[in-house]
């Protein structure tokens, strides 16, 4: 069953895309933490004229990059489109602006080289508590947006006042 992908449970007790997140998580920090390619990316995003005088394959590392995140979109639309089941083309429009806000909240700097993968489930759960407290108090989705935005420039902010700081 398609419908399954998205509404199953594991054990009768684990939502399955929580349990995707998981394995995608322990993937990516995998990744991040034991490889050369892990080094790379974060070297690529600390600076990347410094990483390619290093002779690190900028090139190679950002097409890394793009694929796997090209991959892990396909995935989150297999699993959208189990959970609406039904697919849209235009039903992952506005996502944008969440995604960033998690990351940015999670602790990784816009201006690239700093970051975890766990830092930024802690950012999607922050916000996905925003928006659900918001959901529950009946604030407009309009307002939702505007909020998401001062919690994203506010966290921004901080980033920048923590790198002036060192």
């Amino acid at each position: 069953q398609f419908k399954l992908l998205a509404q199953g449970r594991l054990f009768d007790v684990l939502p399955y895309p929580v349990f995707y997140l998981v394995i995608v998580a322990l993937i990516a920090m995998w990744i991040l933490k034991k490889t050369v390619m892990g080094r790379y990316i974060y070297a690529v995003g600390s600076n990347e004229t410094a990483a390619h005088l290093s002779w690190i394959k900028v090139q190679r590392g950002k097409n890394f990059v793009y694929a796997f995140c090209g991959l892990l979109t396909g995935v989150a639309g297999v699993i959208l489109a189990s959970r609406l089941n039904s697919g849209q083309p235009t039903v992952g429009v506005g996502y944008e602006l969440e995604a960033i806000a998690a990351v940015v909240i999670g602790g990784t700097s816009l201006m690239g080289g700093v970051g975890t993968i766990g830092g930024t489930i802690i950012g999607a759960f922050i916000m996905s508590v925003l928006k659900n407290g918001l959901n529950l108090m009946g604030v407009s989705q309009f307002w939702q947006m505007v909020a998401m935005g001062v919690v994203v420039v506010a966290a921004v902010y901080l980033d920048t006042l923590r790198k002036r700081m060192r």
